[in-house]
């Protein structure tokens, strides 16, 4: 004869091994992540040292990076792609520049003016006639501090910057 209380007894719910087991019922895990992974602005400001230095006093900490078509800002907190870009072009006045961000295997382009976005790009269109070394860095097989002619806005101090910006203006 058998001492156990529970012989003969229905399994109830009690004994199920995955009764707090839950399973989501969205994929959402599996989206693009929400932060960019490479925020760069490209500019047509001519010399990277008065990109760095305007960044600098716009206190967005870039790594300017020279290139044929003018200078470019590679973020070093490519989650702050909107405000940085903001400030950078409040700066820059009425020269537009563009955002470029990549989230996954996903890029983005917007085109913005006097603080503002203007308008988004086809990313496609935009990188199709881009220099190497901006491809290079948006893919992230470039690290900037190896170019040569980058200058960083990190640590300048507002007087140096002035200075870098007053020392690239044409004079005449």
């Amino acid at each position: 004869m058998s001492t156990d209380p529970t012989s003969g007894a229905t399994p109830g719910a009690d004994d199920d091994p995955f009764a707090d087991l839950q399973i989501p019922d969205d994929l959402s895990g599996l989206d693009a992540p929400d932060e960019p992974t490479v925020a760069v602005v490209v500019t047509q400001v001519a010399v990277a040292g008065a990109l760095a230095a305007a960044c600098s006093l716009a206190q967005v900490d870039v790594d300017a990076v020279p290139s044929p078509v003018g200078a470019i800002a590679v973020l070093r907190d490519p989650a702050a792609g909107a405000t940085a870009t903001a400030a950078i072009s409040q700066l820059l006045r009425q020269a537009p520049v563009v955002l470029l961000e990549r989230r996954a295997e996903q890029v983005s382009a917007t085109q913005w003016v006097a603080g503002a976005q203007t308008k988004e790009l086809p990313p496609g269109l935009v990188l199709s006639g881009a220099p190497e070394v901006l491809e290079d860095l948006l893919l992230g097989d470039l690290d900037p501090a190896t170019v040569e002619g980058t200058v960083t806005s990190v640590g300048l101090s507002r007087w140096k910057a002035m200075r870098m910006i007053a020392g690239n203006r044409p004079r005449g």
